[in-house]
């Protein structure tokens, strides 16, 4: 147990992903016996393409755990299971505890733009690590982006290089540029990673001309049809403060599985026409 309560705080001060299974109830059905179960506190610790470390007791109930224990990590969520002897399903002979321990997810936005600070902001206050970069080292600055945990002066696609191997289906990248020279080059190499969120900004014209544009680069339309442009949920925003709230409001609903009135699936104007 200490061994596993130890691997635990490390992974924690490494910053590494790790998720363990703990069981809480037993409770024998079907002539089930208690011999058949694992101990209560039995514990399964799994990382992230690693091997499981730990045991229930049951080659076959390890399998069916560390399963389920690498799909809470992903979706970076604790659960409750129930297992039946041999790790059965649509028992409750067992019940138990998955905890996940995971770094805050990513947000890295390109472009040191006016909708950048409030969308900054408004991540910071939903608990992203937030990192600004840009290739424009007069825009990119402490200064302008005070809240914001890294602040970098680099060409989107050299930084994603050096980072997209990190990110995860939680993590997100908004591309805010609105300038092809700068978002072609990040959105093909978002698309090149794990990442769960990829959000562009710009109008429907500014949208069709890059969609244009990536195909030119090799992109398919299903690759295509993973960016989320216009960025953002259809709220009629027209403030950075609103279009950050749209944002991130689209970022919940996508990772919570609800259907949202995206402006990528709209038409129109994007903005609405001021009273």
């Amino acid at each position: 147990m200490q061994d596993l309560v130890a691997l635990v705080r490390d992974s924690l001060r490494a910053a590494e992903p790790v998720a363990w299974a703990t069981v809480i109830e037993l409770d024998p059905q079907d002539g089930a016996e208690a011999a058949d179960l694992p101990p209560l506190g039995a514990k399964v610790v799994v990382r992230a393409d690693r091997d499981p470390v730990g045991s229930l007791g049951d080659p076959a109930l390890d399998a069916v755990v560390a399963r389920d224990l690498r799909a809470a990590l992903e979706a970076g969520r604790n659960a409750i299971r129930h297992y039946g002897p041999g790790g059965l399903l649509r028992r409750t002979d067992m019940t138990v505890f998955v905890e996940v321990f995971a770094p805050p997810r990513r947000m890295i936005v390109f472009g040191a733009v006016d909708f950048t600070h409030a969308l900054v902001q408004v991540a910071k206050v939903l608990q992203f690590h937030v990192t600004v970069c840009d290739a424009r080292a007069a825009f990119a600055t402490r200064t302008r982006f005070p809240e914001a945990d890294d602040v970098v002066v680099d060409w989107p696609q050299r930084y994603l290089e050096k980072v997209g191997g990190t990110l995860g289906p939680l993590d997100c990248v908004c591309v805010l540029t609105h300038d092809q020279k700068f978002d072609i080059p990040a959105l093909v190499a978002a698309l090149g990673t794990k990442v769960g969120y990829i959000g562009a900004m710009g109008s429907r014209k500014t949208t069709e001309a890059r969609v244009k544009r990536l195909l030119d680069e090799g992109i398919s339309i299903d690759q295509i049809e993973q960016i989320r442009a216009p960025i953002g949920i259809d709220i009629g925003a027209r403030t950075p403060e609103e279009t950050a709230v749209a944002i991130c409001a689209e970022i919940i609903g996508l990772r919570a599985g609800v259907s949202t009135p995206s402006l990528r699936d709209g038409c129109g104007p994007i903005h609405p026409v001021a009273p």
